[in-house]
C-alpha cells in the first residue's frame, strides 16, 4: 500500500518514518526512470512552489527550479530582495501569505527557527532546502544514491563522516539511523554534532538496530566503512572562520592514508561545493570510489519525489 504523505511538511529527516523515507525513494526512482527513458511526468501540472532563498545556492536552486518544471508546475524563485522579511515582515506573516499564492514552499534559509516557524504558519508543505541544523534533501539524495551503488537493504552497512559536525552530518546521522545504516563522526573537540541531534539519532538508530557514535578520532571513525563522506570545513556564513579551520581540521583530511583504514570497495562521497587540498585529497574526490557526480544528479530526482509526494 502506498504511504499517504500528501500535505506533510519535511523540516527534518527526523519526521520522517522509515516508510515514508522507503516511498520517497520508490517515488524519486519510479521519476528518474521516465526521465531516463524521455516519458512526461506532470503530475504537478499547474502547481506553483515558492523558492526561498536567504543564501545562494547552485544544486538546491537548479535542482528544485528543474524538478518542479519537469513534473509540470513552475517554481518561483524569491532571493534575499525579493521578500519583505528584509523589511521587517515576520515569518508567520511571510508564510500565511504566500500560501494562499502557491502549493508548496521551499526555503534555504540560516536559523532552522525560520523552517519551524514556516511550517507552522503555513497552509501548504513547506520544505527544508538547507538550514543550520538539517540538510534533509541532500541525504535523501545520498541514501538514494546508496541504494542504486548498493541496493535496497543499506542496514549493516557503516557510513563514516569525517569533518564539520554541520547540517550535513546531522542529517547523515539521522538518515542512515534510520535505514539501519552505523554512522560514525569524527569531528575535533568544540565541533562534534549537536546533542539533540545526537538524541535524535540514537532514538531513530534503537528500532533499527543501528549504531550511532562520535568521536575525535577520524581512524577510529573510518576503520572499515563501507561509505567515507565529507563537507567544507568553513559552511557558507562561517567563511571568516576559514584560516583558523583550515589549521584545527588538518587532521581531518579525507586522503590516501585515511581511507586506507576503509573497506576495499569504499565509495566516496561529498555533497559540494569541495575544495581538494582542503577537506578531501583530489586523488580521493576524482579516485574510483568517488560517486559524488551521481549524488549530485540525485538531488533533482529526491526532491522530485519529495514533491510529488508532498504537493
Amino acid at each position: 500500500m502506498a504511504v499517504k504523505m500528501k500535505g506533510r511538511h519535511l523540516a527534518s529527516l527526523h519526521d520522517l518514518t522509515l516508510e515514508e523515507m522507503r516511498e520517497i525513494f520508490r517515488v524519486s526512482t519510479e521519476l528518474k526512470k521516465k526521465l531516463k527513458a524521455g516519458e512526461p511526468t506532470p503530475v504537478l501540472r499547474g502547481k506553483t512552489l515558492a523558492m526561498i532563498f536567504q543564501k545562494p545556492s547552485t544544486r538546491t536552486r537548479v535542482s528544485f527550479e528543474v524538478g518542479i518544471f519537469q513534473l509540470g508546475g513552475v517554481g518561483l524563485y524569491l532571493g534575499p530582495n525579493d521578500l519583505q522579511l528584509k523589511r521587517g515582515e515576520t515569518i508567520a506573516d511571510t508564510a500565511q501569505v504566500l500560501s494562499r499564492y502557491v502549493d508548496g514552499i521551499m526555503a534555504r534559509v540560516f536559523g532552522h527557527q525560520d523552517i519551524l516557524d514556516l511550517c507552522k504558519h503555513s497552509r501548504v508543505p513547506v520544505i527544508n532546502g538547507l538550514s543550520d541544523l538539517t540538510h534533509p534533501c541532500q541525504v535523501l539524495a545520498d541514501l538514494l544514491t546508496l541504494i542504486e551503488h548498493r541496493g535496497q537493504n543499506l542496514k549493516g552497512m557503516k557510513l563514516a563522516y569525517v569533518g564539520d559536525g554541520n547540517n550535513v552530518a546531522h542529517s547523515l546521522m539521522l538518515g542512515c539511523a534510520k535505514m539501519g545504516m552505523d554512522v560514525s563522526v569524527a569531528a575535533p573537540k568544540g565541533y562534534e554534532p549537536k546533542e539533540i541531534i545526537v538524541e535524535w539519532a540514537l532514538e531513530d538508530a534503537k528500532p533499527a538496530g543501528a549504531r550511532v557514535a562520535v568521536t575525535n578520532d577520524p581512524v577510529e571513525a573510518v576503520k572499515n566503512a563501507d561509505v567515507i563522506y565529507t563537507d567544507v570545513w568553513a559552511s557558507m556564513g562561517r567563511e571568516s572562520e576559514h584560516a583558523e579551520r583550515v589549521k584545527i581540521f588538518k587532521p581531518y583530511q579525507v586522503n590516501e592514508a585515511l581511507v586506507a583504514h576503509a573497506k576495499k570497495d569504499f565509495l566516496f562521497m561529498h555533497c559540494l561545493p569541495a575544495h581538494r587540498g582542503e577537506e578531501v585529497s583530489a586523488g580521493v574526490i576524482d579516485g574510483p570510489h568517488s560517486i559524488i557526480f551521481d549524488e549530485a544528479e540525485n538531488r533533482l530526482h529526491a526532491q522530485k519525489g519529495v514533491m510529488a509526494l508532498l504537493m
